[in-house]
């Protein structure tokens, strides 16, 4: 009786040009609420810069710092399993990971100091005590920074997936696909925060 040998399919070029689409589908989103964003500032330029005041650059600039190091950090990993280096890989792929925890914490403490001063879509203050072009501008500022942060969390989710695979063994040198796409995933997320930092928190 002859025995059947199961062979997984591999496709790394078919999963990368996958991935590019998807990235490509996500710039597409990003782009159109980019512009929504600067009609709406062109409209209500002055507004903007006020409603601007009440975000704290200092913890923006931060976030901005973790992200970078992080797409760092995941570009590292993926040099490291090229090269065979399999504990230098897990090891850079949990300290992005710790590193995208480090982002998500500090929106939520950011998003609480906003929501206790009432400032949250469809809040009384905001309806009260605002103009239209800041309640545009912070409409704005929790759909575009709360879309980026659901993009984080889908991005941890691929980080340890892909930190499972590296761990098992499944993702290695000759089998790196799934690790440069979570890392461009990555750059992705973070490229979308690079323009998102200025637009809200330093056009003051």
């Amino acid at each position: 009786m002859s025995q059947v040998i199961q062979h997984e399919h591999y496709d790394p070029e078919g999963s990368k040009i996958g991935m590019w689409l998807f990235i490509f589908s996500e710039l597409l989103l990003f782009g159109g609420l980019f512009i929504i964003y600067s009609v709406y500032r062109y409209l209500n330029h002055d507004a903007f810069h006020m409603a601007a005041e009440e975000l704290n650059g200092t913890v923006g600039a931060l976030n901005t710092i973790i992200l970078l190091v992080s797409s760092m950090t995941i570009a590292m990993s993926t040099t490291a399993l090229q090269k065979k280096q399999k504990a230098t890989t897990i090891v850079l792929l949990e300290v992005t990971f710790i590193l995208a925890i480090i982002f998500l914490i500090n929106k939520y403490f950011e998003w609480g100091v906003k929501f206790d001063h009432g400032i949250f879509p469809g809040s009384e203050y905001m309806k009260e005590e605002m103009s239209q072009g800041e309640v545009l501008f912070f409409g704005l500022y929790f759909v575009m920074t709360g879309l980026h942060a659901l993009h984080i969390i889908a991005g941890l989710v691929i980080m340890g997936f892909a930190l499972a695979r590296v761990q098992k063994g499944t993702v290695h040198a000759e089998r790196p696909t799934l690790l440069e796409n979570a890392g461009l995933y990555w750059h992705l997320v973070d490229l979308i925060w690079i323009f998102l930092f200025p637009l809200f928190y330093l056009i003051t």
